[in-house]
């Protein structure tokens, strides 16, 4: 099969698409022929060499496609579904890739739509959960226009909690058709914040990993009532949970997302696709930055 592989550390150029041999799924697990693939953050991370030093590496937790392979013992797919989830083995931005982790397409979503949500909403999912956000409250979410930051608060505003966004200022009317009550980031946020809810937040999440924890934890009321998933180094200089993967991944949403978004109630948007081949370009648009919605790899 095709997929996207490096063999040196260092900057988009030193992505290949290579031959690697076909996998097998293992014990309830399936395969998919891969129609799309989203791209994250952590693929440059790997790419340079900040996560695992092993070289060649592969790349891509998240995909959508056809199942064409079953594991031993998987009685909720059958060859010919589509589904979407997660490939544990990090090489979904492939023709074939092998998922751990899965759920039915919804009905109204292509296949480029679906291959963008597993690593947002896991992520939202993760961290609303480890926050406590239930029913009723308030909760601030700083960085609120990215795909995990809309994630968040789409999924905060579901469990019937009352969100504030930060975000640009182009993205003030994004926020609020997301349901959140939108505000400006940067200097004054507490002050913007406290106009709205003058005894501050209930709970809040950095997703953004912008330096305010401390304006955050001052509005929360405390440090345990913040979990950051992007500023590793300001969560251990705050006393502040900085939520990963190998805490538990919250991957019961991947069956939970389709009732939502088939009420209209969960989007997700897709801000651009690319060629396999041309995923050096995907990891430049997206180490620029200021990307609403998801990166998606088209296959075959």
């Amino acid at each position: 099969m095709k997929a996207v592989g490096f063999s040196r550390f260092g900057g988009p150029e030193v992505l290949e698409v290579v031959d690697l041999p076909d996998p097998h799924p293992g014990a309830g697990q399936v395969r998919i022929s891969v129609r799309a693939a989203g791209v994250n953050a952590s693929d440059w991370k790997k790419r340079g060499g900040l996560m695992d030093q092993e070289l060649p590496q592969t790349l891509g937790y998240e995909a959508a496609g056809v199942v064409d392979e079953l594991g031993e013992g998987v009685a909720d797919a059958a060859v010919g579904d589509r589904v979407f989830g997660f490939c544990v083995e990090g090489a979904a931005q492939a023709e074939l890739a092998v998922l751990s982790h899965y759920a039915p397409i919804p009905p109204s979503l292509g296949f480029s739509g679906a291959a963008a949500l597993p690593a947002a909403i896991e992520t939202a999912t993760r961290a609303l959960d480890q926050l406590g956000v239930g029913d009723g409250g308030t909760l601030l979410v700083n960085g609120a226009s990215g795909s995990i930051g809309g994630a968040a608060v789409q999924l905060a505003v579901a469990r019937g909690v009352r969100v504030i966004g930060t975000a640009g200022p182009a993205n003030q009317e994004y926020l609020r058709s997301l349901g959140a009550e939108p505000v400006t980031y940067g200097e004054g946020l507490v002050e913007r914040v406290r106009a709205l809810t003058p005894d501050g937040v209930d709970v809040a999440l950095d997703v953004a990993g912008s330096g305010v924890l401390p304006e955050l934890i001052a509005l929360a009321g405390g440090a345990g009532r913040v979990v950051t998933v992007a500023d590793f180094g300001g969560a251990r200089e705050h006393g502040v949970r900085f939520s990963r993967g190998d805490d538990g991944r919250a991957v019961h949403v991947l069956g939970e997302i389709g009732a939502l978004v088939e009420a209209g109630r969960f989007s997700l948007p897709v801000a651009r696709t690319f060629p396999l081949a041309e995923v050096a370009e995907a990891h430049r648009a997206g180490e620029g930055g200021h990307v609403r919605g998801k990166l998606v790899l088209l296959v075959g």
